[in-house]
């Protein structure tokens, strides 16, 4: 968008005269201020699943369906063992943070997404569980010995089971 033409008339009339007129730069979408420094963000963060640092870690319960079948089950919360590992601040996400994901893997290959930002508290607050107890008993190989719960999700696509890593990473 261009500068009204009084605006411009007296714009062009000074820079006749030899007088340097200030532009606008509100008006002009192709000038911006340069990036901002950020500090640099570890990545990939691979994040710890022994049971020590589990078990330093609040446990919550809860219930899900999968496949037909209510699954009740207790563990960690997935955020509160990202920001036990230092993969994601303790405070509300901003900036670079918020382009970042978790990626979690079971020993199968299969693999599910969560963005940082579903996670944050002050954002997307999404409740997911990294189970090691299902139904009162250990969860058995098969399924275990860990699964994520994620009783949020209309079904248990992201529900992985025989979860062997975590990984927080910036997106590109």
């Amino acid at each position: 968008m261009s500068a009204p033409r009084p605006l411009r008339l007296l714009s062009l009339l000074l820079a006749s005269s030899g007088i340097a007129v200030a532009h606008d730069h509100a008006q002009d979408p192709t000038l911006r201020a340069s990036e901002p420094d950020t500090p640099a963000i570890a990545s990939p963060v691979v994040v710890p699943l022994d049971a020590g640092n589990r078990a330093a870690l609040p446990r919550h319960a809860v219930e899900a369906v999968a496949h037909g079948q209510t699954l009740r089950c207790e563990g960690v919360s997935l955020t509160a063992l990202l920001q036990a590992g230092d993969a994601m601040p303790d405070t509300p996400l901003r900036g670079p943070h918020l382009a970042r994901y978790v990626l979690v893997q079971g020993r199968d290959g299969y693999r599910a997404l969560f963005s940082l930002a579903e996670l944050d508290a002050t954002l997307g607050n999404a409740q997911v569980v990294l189970a090691d107890r299902c139904d009162g008993q250990p969860i058995g190989d098969d399924a275990g010995p860990l699964r994520l719960v994620v009783p949020g999700d209309s079904r248990p696509a992201r529900g992985v089971r025989q979860v062997d890593s975590i990984t927080v990473i910036v997106a590109p």
